[in-house]
């Protein structure tokens, strides 16, 4: 061989030699593969196949039996080379892994997919249940996209199976895979590519900023974040699609940053549609049950406008014949069946036995309807009767006893936000709205686009309408947002204005409805078929108020922009409404000429209020006085300040107006008269809180009471402040106001003491008398005393200087009690005897305090305070003669002590 060297000095071989070489291997190479090609072919064509071989005997063709698998029963194979069974073809398809194709065309998805997924799983839902809803959601509209393109076109939904327009959901549990399918308008390559290589068109980023800003969220449609919900529970997902002006397509992604497109040369043609094949992750196989996803169908898309079918096998019996092989098999011989079949053959009039059977189970496999209720709210109102209205109800709240609603609302809306509504008022409320009253959420349904979104938006219904029940539907409301996100919609908020508006019609219509509630009296004009309309309606909203009237109130001090509205529905009792219940605009009806004020009163009961010495005047003059008797209502009358310009005037309050212009002439003259008498009750009672005392225009009878400033708290405010269980004491004094003491000028004892002041304002008897009539005024006007002994204290003197008994006396010393310790067991067995006429037999005396003693004590007490009173009886405006307590007392105490028996313990002890 040649070498050569160069100017470097390195060697190399002369391209002579080189060709030489490389001539002789190839010539050597390509003699060798043919030799081998040959003996390769003789080879497989001198082998005889073992399963060739076909043995023909009576022109029947045996073939003979192996165990090895048949050529058709190999993936891929091709029997006889000329046809394809479709099994093949399944089993073909169900070998595919999970794995994208090898042949697709491979694209980046436009936003980052770890930034999407955290969006997706971490941000918009919070669990797993909605993927179901997003892609049957996305199918609905594909089916609403073919039907409004078949208007056009009517080719496109011709007469066969692409006209009937519907979803199918299958499952295939031994590869755990779910299968969503449509028949709608289906989606070329290129509409792969932008719906489901996009999020939201324009970016992770641009997404987020676009919620927060509440701007237009419309996603439905066009995939993008909805359906990539479904990677909640997949880990591989498969898109085949087709569209009639396209091949059908697969799009697959293991939400890795890529996906792939690729032309579906495999499955079986769709025709048109979609196709969604979701691989379930390991800790998702609770999706792969019929039953979970029946109940997701049901509470997400119930009420989708196209069919929905579930794919579910019932497992069945079938009573097989059992054959003769069988019998054999069982323990039969075949001489014994030689030997029946002689018997059988000898008796031929013989009826023959019934074959014998043997169950079988096999599974049936059906396509379910889920969605077999109609969206009733979609359907003319006109149109429906009640008794569909009450059904609807029944099945929509799972509530299946016998009550009916009270009422309904079926509505549609438009403008900026567009959406249909049925509300329903339960007949009776439920326990736990009121003792949750805050957290309560409301019980409404918003469906968008027939899509079940959530139950449980707080901005679609105020606190005080949380007892209502229904469905809102939405179409342009965005359906692919989590409700935290759905909650901060701008347009959320006009939908709620405008269903608690229906709310409160549809209130009022019951209220309008109710002959009970009609102002006029005038029912001659009625005929036969209204009366009977309204005899059905009779006291309806008075069981309405009984559930509800506390929600209305409620309402009263939440929504500043419906309190007119609600005012018109409170009810109460008053001093002209009898045993029932009145409402404002009757109220102002019965107002006299000059009447310029509403007046009302709060109290713990109405025969505490009707008895109050604070409507004395007002119930002598015929004024008619609200009695509110609920806690409740004093919050509410402090937001309530007029109604159909009338002012509401609290009774309890100072700068009560009643009089006319003659009155306020008298008042004058009675406030100057008494001016001096007032000061000095003002000074007397400087430690009290009192701010001041007047003459006053409210009382009859009573020689005083006390009242607060318009601001201030009334008695019955306080109470129900301080019967609070968090309340702080300290905090409450500082809120309570001055109170006002108001005197009755024509009121005998306030003449007596003007008198006794003016002649001697340091006389003890005008001091303590004084002090009396303040405390005694405290109690009738609802307030408590700050110390009852020292009001005690004073009752008790008093008593002694009427009953002239010495101030000084003292109590007298008790008797030394007998020693029982020695005698328990006679005690026990001791008996009373009788009186002769009221013989009972005897009693066991478990106390052996002398009982007859100190019941002969106080009899003879009021004996005595008897027969004083009717000897000296003061006059009947008097002091002790108005507030004859004690006297009271000692009866009370007196029929307490009193034994069954006349006979006295002492004497026997």
């Amino acid at each position: 061989m040649d070498i050569t060297y160069d100017i470097h000095g390195n060697t190399r071989l002369a391209s002579a030699g080189i060709k030489l070489r490389c001539k002789l291997v190839k010539v050597v190479m390509t003699r060798f593969a043919a030799v081998t090609a040959l003996c390769a072919l003789l080879t497989i064509t001198s082998i005889q196949d073992p399963h060739a071989g076909v043995a023909a005997q009576d022109g029947v063709v045996v073939e003979p039996v192996s165990a090895f698998a048949k050529v058709e029963n190999r993936i891929g194979a091709v029997p006889l080379g000329s046809t394809t069974d479709a099994e093949l073809v399944a089993r073909e398809r169900d070998t595919l892994a999970p794995k994208e194709r090898r042949n697709g065309e491979s694209f980046e998805f436009q936003a980052e997919v770890s930034r999407l997924m955290d969006i997706i799983i971490n941000s918009l839902y919070s669990n797993k249940d909605i993927f179901l809803r997003e892609l049957v959601s996305n199918a609905s509209d594909a089916l609403d996209k073919i039907r409004f393109l078949s208007l056009m076109d009517k080719t496109l939904l011709s007469d066969g199976k692409d006209a009937e327009l519907d979803i199918h959901i299958k499952v295939d549990k031994k590869e755990n895979v779910l299968s969503i399918r449509d028949n709608g308008v289906g989606m070329t390559k290129e509409d792969l590519i932008k719906n489901l290589g996009t999020v939201a068109k324009s970016g992770t980023s641009s997404f987020l900023d676009q919620i927060q800003s509440g701007g237009d969220l419309n996603l439905i449609g066009q995939f993008g974040v909805g359906f990539y919900s479904v990677y909640l529970i997949a880990d591989y997902v498969e898109v085949i699609s087709k569209q009639d002006d396209d091949k059908q397509y697969i799009w697959e992604s293991s939400a890795d940053g890529s996906f792939s497109i690729s032309e579906d040369t495999e499955n079986e043609p769709l025709g048109r549609g979609t196709d969604i094949r979701i691989h379930l992750k390991e800790n998702a196989a609770e999706y792969a049950a019929e039953g979970k996803l029946r109940e997701l169908v049901q509470k997400y898309c119930q009420f989708i406008n196209f069919p929905i079918y579930l794919w579910v096998g019932k497992e069945i019996e079938d009573p097989v014949e059992e054959d003769k092989d069988t019998a054999i098999g069982k323990g039969t011989s075949a001489e014994n069946l030689e030997d029946k079949k002689e018997e059988t053959e000898d008796e031929p009039d013989r009826e023959e036995a019934e074959p014998k059977t043997k169950p079988v189970k096999r599974t049936e496999w059906n396509w379910e309807y889920l969605n077999n209720m109609k969206a009733i709210w979609l359907r003319n109102p006109k149109d429906i009767t009640p008794e569909e209205y009450n059904s609807f109800y029944h099945s929509l709240t799972k509530d299946f006893s016998e009550d009916d609603p009270l009422a309904w609302t079926h509505f549609n809306a438009e403008g900026d936000v567009e959406f249909k509504a049925v509300l329903f008022i339960p007949s009776k409320a439920s326990q736990e709205l009121f003792d949750d009253y805050y957290t309560n959420t409301p019980q409404l349904k918003l469906y968008i686009r027939r899509i079940f979104t959530s139950d449980g938006i707080d901005e679609l219904l105020p606190k005080y309408l949380a007892f209502l029940k229904g469905i809102v539907d939405s179409d342009t409301l965005p359906i692919n947002v989590s409700r935290e996100m759905l909650q901060q919609l701008s347009s959320l908020k006009t939908l709620k204005k405008k269903v608690v508006r229906k709310a409160l019609d549809m209130i009022k219509r019951i209220m309008d409805d109710d002959p009970d509630e009609i102002i006029s009296e005038d029912e001659d004009g009625l005929e036969d078929n209204e009366e009977e309309q309204t005899n059905e309606k009779k006291g309806k909203y008075a069981v309405f108020w009984k559930e509800y009237g506390n929600f209305i109130k409620m309402g009263v001090l939440d929504d500043s922009a419906n309190r007119k509205r609600l005012a018109k529905l409170i009810r109460f009792q008053s001093s002209k409404s009898g045993e029932k219940l009145a409402s404002f605009d009757q109220y102002v009806a019965r107002m006299k000429p000059d009447q310029s004020h509403i007046y009302f009163m709060t109290g713990q009961d109405k025969n505490q209020l009707k008895n109050s010495p604070l409507l004395e005047k007002l119930l002598k003059n015929e004024y008619e006085v609200i009695y509110f008797v609920d806690p409740l209502d004093e919050y509410v009358m402090q937001h309530l300040t007029e109604y159909e310009d009338k002012v509401f005037q609290d009774a309890s309050k100072d700068s009560l107006k009643i009089l006319g212009k003659e009155g306020k002439v008298k008042m004058k003259k009675a406030a100057k008269m008494y001016k001096k008498l007032t000061r000095w009750w003002k000074d007397l009672l400087a430690g009290e809180s009192i701010g001041f005392v007047k003459v006053s225009a409210r009382l009859a009878n009573t020689p005083a009471v006390v009242v607060t400033s318009r601001t201030g708290w009334s008695s019955n405010m306080e109470r129900v402040v301080l019967a609070q269980a968090l309340v702080d004491p300290s905090k409450v004094s500082q809120m309570k106001s001055k109170r006002i003491l108001e005197i009755n000028p024509r009121h005998p004892i306030i003449r007596m003491l003007l008198q006794k002041v003016t002649e001697d304002p340091a006389d003890e008897v005008a001091h303590r008398v004084a002090v009396l009539i303040y405390e005694t005024a405290l109690l009738e006007s609802g307030f408590t005393l700050n110390n009852a002994k020292t009001f005690a204290e004073q009752i008790h003197s008093l008593m002694k200087l009427v009953l002239d008994v010495d101030p000084n006396a003292q109590v007298e010393e008790e008797e030394d009690e007998v020693d029982l310790k020695d005698d328990d067991s006679e005690l026990n067995n001791f008996e009373l005897e009788g009186t002769g006429e009221n013989d009972n037999g005897a009693g066991n005396i478990s106390d052996p305090e002398p009982v007859n003693m100190l019941t002969e004590h106080f009899e003879d007490i009021e004996t005595r305070v008897a027969s004083d009173f009717g000897r000296n009886a003061p006059p009947s405006n008097d002091v002790v003669g108005e507030d004859d307590v004690k006297r009271q007392i000692f009866k009370e105490a007196s029929q307490i002590f009193k034994p069954d028996s006349e006979q006295s313990l002492n004497d026997e002890l």
